[in-house]
């Protein structure tokens, strides 16, 4: 139930979801309640994870609130306040040199050695837990479908499970289940949003899979979507669908400059979130003036992940 707020941006009326102020202050926590309780279920008292940050802190504060003991293989280059977030909420962090790649790797290693992998990118748990975030949209538009939703993608699960939601919605609705104030309910508009420093989808939407050559992991204020090789990178492309000559792009890239920009213009309307979230404000001014109404902004991480314990 994290709030819907409308604000006017580039001319037009946006809805503003603001993920943000879920417990551990991002979307993520949708997913770890699911998976936690998943692994409750099954007995299980200690796990592995790799994360930049916000996975990490949300996945440990729900198991250790479940009793179960987290290790959080983080890259060594990962935000001094990411870090601390992540000892906050309980993690025993296993730092790796490299980049998020590296991290990624290892603790598939250390999953071979028969350790629990409780990977929000690998596992499935997490999208039904995502999928809750389209069901409120609809449920704050009035019982309507959107437009278009922005939404900043990494692994792009939080885009998968909005897609799995939108399209149960649409089910529900066609058989009469639910209720809808639309005469079309056509499936909105999804737009991806990453960063310029790594942004594969964006890469393989317009050159295929010779694009992927070209995609690099420079260091980035968006830590949160720096992500090489999404695990489910085919299903994220499917998900958005769309050719990137259309009307609207389907993947939007943001330049390093507009990130910090893009957080500015946010906090003038009232919405304190992390450059990861910040990325969706220069997209939403990238389709502003084609995208159909209404239009739905993801806003996924607040400013406080960022921040170092004295800045707090």
């Amino acid at each position: 139930n994290t709030p819907l707020v409308w604000a006017k941006a580039f001319k037009r009326k946006i809805a503003f979801k603001c993920e943000y102020l879920n417990p551990t202050g991002s979307f993520k926590d949708r997913g770890s309640t699911v998976i936690t309780g998943w692994l409750q279920g099954r007995g299980v008292t200690e796990f592995v994870e790799d994360s930049s940050g916000n996975a990490g802190a949300s996945i440990a504060a729900y198991a250790r609130k479940a009793g179960m003991r987290g290790r959080i293989f983080i890259p060594e280059s990962t935000s001094e306040a990411k870090v601390r977030k992540l000892e906050r909420m309980g993690a025993e962090i296993v730092s790796i040199p490299g980049n998020r790649t590296a991290t990624s790797e290892a603790v598939l290693r250390e999953a071979g050695k028969g350790v629990v992998y409780a990977s929000h990118a690998y596992l499935p748990f997490n999208l039904p837990g995502y999928a809750t975030c389209a069901y409120e949209i609809f449920q704050q538009l009035g019982g309507r479908l959107p437009g278009t939703v922005i939404v900043p993608a990494g692994q792009g699960g939080l885009l998968l499970g909005l897609k799995r939601g939108l399209d149960t919605l649409r089910i529900a609705i066609s058989k009469g289940v639910i209720h809808c104030e639309q005469e079309s309910t056509r499936l909105p508009v999804v737009v991806a949003v990453q960063a310029r420093a790594c942004a594969p989808l964006w890469a393989v939407m317009h050159a295929g899979m010779e694009g992927m050559r070209f995609v690099t992991e420079r260091t980035t204020l968006a830590e949160g979507v720096k992500i090489r090789q999404p695990v489910r990178g085919d299903a994220v492309l499917n998900a958005i669908g769309g050719e990137p000559n259309g009307k609207i792009p389907p993947v939007c890239i943001v330049e390093e400059e507009d990130i910090l920009e893009g957080q500015k213009r946010l906090r003038r309307l009232g919405f304190e979130v992390e450059p990861t979230s910040a990325i969706a404000w220069n997209a939403l001014e990238q389709v502003a003036r084609k995208a159909p109404d209404p239009v739905v902004v993801i806003l996924t991480g607040s400013v406080s992940n960022t921040l170092t314990d004295s800045q707090i």
